[in-house]
């Protein structure tokens, strides 16, 4: 008996070596979450051959000196190997890009400035430390500057098409002070007057002649590094069917000027409850709308049948 115990401990362990050292990977069926799109799961690290050549917003790029090309690299390997973050946000662009491309455009902005939204929120309504808040990150006197209502009962920097709007309004009046959209980005981190500052003192006039600090000296190649991926994301690995992405739930938009003083009881009478009435509509702060000025708003509404 303790012989037949040993030798099959021995087995087990056997086993367990040669799987080890051969590089060995099976899986059970049902038992991974894992898509195997017909492959066997594997894992490894890669560096990245680095792209010929890259443009944003119609500008070439210059990435033929050791400090851009590392600082290039440096962004492509980040968001490459983050991978759950890089795969949401692939899910996350199929759905609003769609919305924000729209707006760029009939703003007179190229398309590529989406990618800010990108890298300032991860396309979600976030808060950042200083208080900037919703996709584009704006802060309250900037939001109010640019005309959205930001009080405790509504807050239009969460209204992704109408902070879009503000975001486009800023970038081209950066764009006309620089001549540059790339200048135009990175001052969206900076502000105008701080890269303005930077090239009069460096006297250059590009942003990648620029010395700056580490969060805006990343900025641009952290949109650039997400551009490349997100335009090209089985060349990082990155696999998957469309059906895997996020969709946009089509909405109708129910216009009032007048007070709501409940909004729960609003969304049952539109057919929904306040949890989707909220989602659709996150700049509603509160379970009512004040509206004192009788303000036109419109209200999105998801069509029947999507919940």
């Amino acid at each position: 008996m303790k012989y037949r115990i040993m030798y099959l401990l021995w087995g087990v362990f056997l086993f367990i070596f040669i799987i080890l050292v051969s590089g060995f990977v099976f899986t059970i069926d049902g038992f991974t979450a894992l898509k195997s799109y017909g492959e066997e799961p594997t894992y490894k690290v890669y560096a990245l051959d680095l792209p010929d050549t890259l443009s944003f917003a119609g500008e070439k790029v210059p990435i033929d000196s050791p400090d851009l090309r590392e600082r290039l690299d440096r962004e492509l390997l980040v968001n490459t190997y983050w991978q759950s973050n890089m795969m949401l946000l692939l899910k996350r662009a199929n759905k609003f890009f769609p919305i924000i491309e729209k707006i760029l455009k009939e703003e007179g902005v190229p398309t590529d400035l989406k990618y800010l939204s990108v890298i300032e929120s991860g396309l979600e309504n976030v808060i950042s430390p200083a208080g900037a808040k919703g996709f584009w990150q704006i802060m309250r006197t900037t939001g109010r500057e640019y005309g959205l209502e930001v009080n405790s009962n509504v807050d239009e920097r969460y209204h992704v098409s109408l902070s879009t709007r503000v975001a486009a309004e800023y970038l081209k009046k950066a764009k006309n002070r620089f001549g540059s959209w790339t200048l135009a980005a990175a001052s969206y981190n900076r502000g105008i007057s701080g890269i303005q500052k930077k090239l009069d003192v460096q006297k250059v006039e590009s942003y990648f002649d620029l010395g700056l600090g580490q969060e805006t000296s990343r900025y641009v190649f952290r949109i650039l590094a997400i551009k490349e991926i997100i335009e090209n994301p089985s060349k990082y690995g990155y696999v998957f069917d469309d059906s895997d992405l996020y969709f946009s739930v089509p909405v109708r938009y129910h216009g009032l000027d007048t007070a709501i003083s409940n909004l729960t009881i609003f969304a049952q009478k539109m057919g929904v409850n306040y949890k989707i009435l909220k989602i659709h509509n996150p700049w509603l702060l509160q379970n009512h709308l004040n509206n004192r000025s009788r303000k036109y708003y419109e209200i999105a509404i998801p069509e029947k049948g999507h919940y």
